[in-house]
């Protein structure tokens, strides 16, 4: 016999029965709007690593991780009268179908353009009218500043991209990347300059220019920040994990290797490593 293949309405009526004051998990209820906002970036990030490690099995149940974050708000709009999951659908619907009218031109599902391929598209042309819609959405929401909707509660990277991204957008950008390169080496001669002084809060106000430097710089070269320290964050993971293995195998404990022992496990790790950006890659521990 089968087993039974769920659906979304058993989903939802999972998710009520879990939050029943008198019937439900005693977890679930202590929940509230807040103590979930953690759980939710969590859950995104580990849709983020799967796609990265290509870990397609792994999936579904990621999706499903996330996806059930969105039941858990709607619950929590549906028990306080606010809203419910199938509004959130509607609003999702409506909103894509208004921002892609070279698809649905009278923007009803039942109005999409037959024989049309996405290769017909003009990219400028639906990029364009996305922003475009997106500002007008910003405008009715009475937004005082371009960047009014960007969410306080992104990653310190991510909030950073889509900050510079903003002011871009107006004119407010360098001519290309060698000017941000600049930046970056006068950012960089700030912090020492701080250091010199001795002066920390200078220190961690200028270390912060120099990252957000930095994000312009990824911004201008077209490639995402976030996904960019990911990935050297598993690097040097991977390399250091190489580090402590090969000192275990020497006997050596961690504490008592040295730096020059670690530096040489360390470039050895390099050495193994087989990746097309291996070759490019900058100074030690880089």
């Amino acid at each position: 016999m089968s087993r039974q293949r769920y659906e979304l309405d058993d989903l939802l009526t999972l998710m009520a029965v879990l939050r029943d004051p008198e019937q439900g998990c005693p977890w679930d209820v202590e929940q509230d709007w807040d103590s979930i906002v953690p759980h939710t970036l969590e859950e995104a990030y580990e849709v983020a690593d799967a796609i990265e490690r290509r870990a397609f099995d792994e999936l579904p149940g990621e999706l499903g991780d996330l996806l059930f974050q969105v039941i858990y708000y709607s619950q929590f709009g549906a028990e306080e009268a606010r809203f419910d999951f199938h509004d959130v659908v509607h609003v999702l619907t409506a909103k894509m179908l208004q921002r892609h009218p070279h698809v649905f031109p009278d923007g009803t599902l039942a109005s999409r353009r037959q024989g049309v391929s996405a290769a017909e598209v003009q990219t400028r042309q639906v990029k364009a009218r996305w922003e475009a819609l997106k500002a007008e959405e910003r405008d009715a929401r009475e937004a005082r500043s371009v960047l009014d909707d960007v969410p306080l509660n992104l990653p310190a990277l991510s909030r950073a991209a889509k900050l510079s991204k903003r002011a871009a957008r107006v004119g407010f950008d360098w001519p290309d990347s060698r000017g941000v390169i600049d930046k970056l080496r006068e950012e960089l001669d700030e912090v020492a300059e701080a250091l010199d002084a001795g002066d920390h809060e200078h220190v961690r106000e200028e270390v912060g220019d120099l990252l957000f430097a930095t994000v312009n710089l990824a911004r201008t070269l077209g490639v995402d920040p976030e996904r960019c320290l990911r990935a050297t964050n598993a690097k040097f993971e991977r390399r250091f994990r190489h580090v402590e293995s090969a000192l275990a195998e020497e006997g050596v404990p961690l504490d008592d290797a040295g730096l020059a022992r670690m530096e040489h496990h360390w470039q050895a790790a390099k050495q193994q490593e087989t990746t097309p950006t291996s070759s490019s890659e900058g100074e030690s521990r880089s």
